[in-house]
């Protein structure tokens, strides 16, 4: 018979989960993870697995730290007066000492992604060189037969080769520079050693969770697979364990010192999106982790919990492929594009960091009272002949079931793509006549579309004099449906400095803690870099661990800070 009665039980197995797991059981902390489905890696898994967290080992062996104060000052800044400074603070003082115990414990590392800009790099603090890191690709052969367990990604590169998000920015831009083909080549080349060596070779958010698994297998912290949550255990308003599912009964957890709930958002629960969040909405667009459907949220109500920011989400435009929907990146920043509404106008910079994107599709929409859903990205022949577009190569035909069921309609004219798609022909064609102008002179006088670093990342550098800005006019032309798809959502459990569950009232559930995307995010409704949703779910997981095995060594704690920067774990 399983045993029941822990002091740590972890719920969820992505980044944060297996973190917090770690953590606690390095500390001498009886812990146990449990997860709903019958697989790890959650959306971190899913993931291009960036991680955003200023000043960690990595970024210092680039040479690309800075004070913390400057940290915080472009977090204060671009967060506001959404989340409590202390907060924010806690997050910037623990997350280089957090990565580095992941580092320290499991299999995982981490290098840093070259001028791979904050998202608001012209902030106060804000860095144009980037401070998100990724894993190093790994052997998936170290987990063994856990291996057929994990998360797959949501989009997988060709031949299965192992394509990090340093490269992604070279491969897109297909054959316009010469970093495309011998990146290309490298990669392939890789893939070849690798194969004749017996290896099985995991980039981006599933070597993280690889390296993260073998850490786990390593100090044998038992996993249990298919056993979701269902309620939390509850003693004189104290947390004291779960109320689990498993092997088709009903079972209660005990966890004398803390639950940590790690177990991700509510993207795929159709009627919670529908409560708190603006239509349309629906579980269809998001690449969120399956298992993601507010479970931990629901439990922590329940019991007191305040819950916030849950009528947004880590928002990225995405077009809706019969296979899935699929995360616009790159897309949205090559020159030779624009995105538009049901009039045929252009809202925004179609190039700014995604949550923003899709924040200016439904303020727009609500404002104007003009139909944004769907949206149309606009690109031309010379467009597809040039770069890479949802997995496909440059001069790459779209697939006939994709222009089948109309997510990418092609006409010979303008004109004619105005029709099919059903907006004004006038005004689209001015649209573009506009847009061009701007292409030509370098500067998008309506959205300053590339004016940040950010937008110029994933641009052409032979498209001058603005890499983001580039004519639309030769045909055939395209439109491509879009639609406010996510990551995941945003809104959870308030949680303090400590990563401690909070009533309305401000005070603490003892004994509950919460982390990653079932906690409202430390990032309030903004997005510092790329990493900024995986980064906060590893350090507050790492916090919420350390501050359990310290109470348990107190009979009492005194309210506020964060558990110490230099706390060993």
């Amino acid at each position: 018979m399983s045993k029941t009665e822990y002091d740590v039980i972890v719920v969820g197995t992505g980044g944060g989960g297996f973190t917090a797991a770690l953590a606690a059981h390095e500390r001498g902390l009886d812990t146990l993870v449990i997860e709903s489905t019958d697989g790890f890696g959650g959306s971190t898994a899913r993931s291009g697995g960036g991680v955003w967290i200023p000043n960690n080992y990595a970024l210092e062996k680039a040479g690309q730290s800075q004070p913390d104060s400057e940290v915080k000052r472009y977090l204060y800044e671009i967060i506001g007066d959404e989340v409590p400074r202390d907060r924010i603070d806690a997050f910037v003082e623990n997350g280089p000492a957090a990565l580095r115990f992941v580092r320290d414990h499991s299999a995982a590392d981490f290098t840093w992604v070259p001028q791979y800009s904050d998202y608001y790099p012209e902030a106060t603090g804000g860095k144009a060189s980037g401070r998100s890191v990724e894993p190093r690709p790994i052997d998936g052969n170290v987990i063994g037969d856990e291996l057929k367990r994990l998360t797959k990604s949501y989009t997988k590169a060709p031949a299965g080769m192992v394509v990090t998000q340093a490269d992604f920015r070279k491969i897109s831009l297909g054959m316009r520079t010469i970093r495309g083909p011998i990146t290309m080549l490298k990669v392939f080349l890789s893939r070849m050693i690798t194969m004749a060596r017996g290896k099985r070779m995991y980039g981006m958010g599933m070597a993280m969770m690889i390296g993260m698994r073998k850490g786990l297998l390593d100090r044998d912290i038992p996993v249990w697979y298919e056993t979701p949550l269902t309620d939390l255990e509850v003693e004189d308003g104290r947390v004291t364990g779960v109320v689990v599912t498993r092997n088709g009964s009903e079972q209660v957890l005990t966890a004398r010192r803390g639950v940590i709930l790690a177990c991700g958002g509510f993207e795929h629960n159709e009627e919670m999106r529908k409560k708190h969040q603006r239509a349309p909405i629906g579980t269809e667009w998001t690449t969120g982790a399956a298992g993601n459907t507010g479970a931990g949220i629901v439990a922590g109500e329940k019991h007191g919990a305040e819950l916030a920011l849950m009528d947004d989400a880590w928002w990225g435009p995405s077009i809706p492929l019969p296979s899935g929907p699929w995360f616009c990146l790159a897309e949205r920043n090559l020159p030779g594009s624009i995105i538009v509404n049901q009039a045929g106008l252009r809202y925004g910079n179609e190039a700014a960091p995604y949550v923003d994107a899709v924040h200016t599709m439904y303020e727009s929409a609500e404002k104007t009272g003009i139909d944004h859903f769907p949206s149309w990205m606009i690109i031309d022949q010379r467009y597809r002949n040039r770069y890479l577009f949802a997995g496909l190569g440059p001069r790459q035909p779209f697939p006939g079931r994709w222009l089948k069921e109309g997510v990418i309609v092609k006409a010979g004219t303008l004109e004619s793509l105005a029709e099919k798609i059903g907006v004004p022909a006038d005004a689209l064609a001015q649209t573009v006549a506009t847009f061009n102008g701007y292409a030509r002179t370098g500067k998008d006088l309506d959205f300053g579309r590339g004016d940040s670093a950010y937008d110029r990342y994933y641009g052409d550098p032979r498209v001058k004099p603005n890499p983001s800005l580039g004519a639309i006019e030769q045909g055939p032309f395209y439109a491509v449906r879009m639609v406010p798809g996510d990551l995941g959502t945003k809104g959870g459990i308030v949680t303090d400095a400590r990563a401690r569950a909070l009533r309305p009232d401000g005070s603490v559930i003892e004994g509950l803690y919460a982390t990653g995307n079932v906690s409202s995010a430390v990032m309030g409704r903004t997005y510092a870099g790329a990493g900024a949703t995986i980064g906060p779910a590893i350090t507050f997981a790492w916090i919420a661990a350390n501050d359990i095995a310290d109470s348990t060594r107190a009979d009492s704690r005194t309210a506020g800070g964060a558990a110490p920067r230099d706390s060993t774990a």
